[in-house]
């Protein structure tokens, strides 16, 4: 009996948090985050005590909760932002901020850190620095040490006198076409 309550659990328990929507866990707000730990420790608790009704009913009432929170963040700014907080400016013109980095428990080692994940060389290449409301660091490079687009590689070569012709690729189809032709198959399938 205990392992069809596990079964059940896990089951109810992914799509619960298929509801919620898809996010890792960088990508989530505060609350969302809280939600995500709240709802985890109600599906592990009816294994012990035996109400596996009870506990999805209060998980699926955190998610309605949820989402009623993010539509009102949408209507509501000042919700959001007593909510999810603000992206708050790190480093402005080239200059560290550094009163926002103590706002933000962020040594400048660790700004670093996250930065050379992103593969920036130097705080000194950076025009601005933000961190946003999901802790990612947000970034402009200087104009100077921005990479080359290939938009521009085009207009430089063309203006020294080559010949520059599109790229020919090798794919027949667009990624985004197969995800609507599986969709569609999907779709028939179900209607049969």
């Amino acid at each position: 009996m205990w392992i069809l309550n596990a079964v059940i659990t896990i089951v109810s328990g992914i799509l619960i948090l298929r509801i919620a929507g898809r996010k890792s866990i960088s990508q989530m707000s505060i609350s969302q985050t809280v939600l995500m730990i709240s709802i985890g420790s109600l599906i592990v608790r009816p294994l012990g005590n035996n109400s596996i009704l009870k506990t999805l009913l209060i998980a699926l009432i955190f998610v309605f909760t949820l989402v009623i929170i993010e539509f009102l963040q949408l209507r509501f700014r000042l919700l959001e932002l007593f909510i999810n907080g603000k992206s708050i400016v790190l480093i402005e013109n080239g200059k560290l901020i550094k009163e926002n980095l103590k706002k933000t428990r962020l040594t400048v080692a660790k700004l670093e850190m996250r930065l050379r994940q992103y593969g920036v060389q130097s705080i000194d290449d950076l025009k601005t620095a933000t961190i946003e409301i999901n802790g990612e660091i947000g970034f402009e490079l200087k104009e100077e040490k921005k990479p080359i687009t290939e938009e521009l590689l085009r207009k430089l070569l063309i203006e020294a006198g080559f010949s520059v012709n599109p790229p020919q690729y090798k794919y027949e189809k667009n990624i985004f076409e197969e995800v609507k032709e599986d969709d569609e198959e999907l779709n028939k399938k179900s209607k049969n």
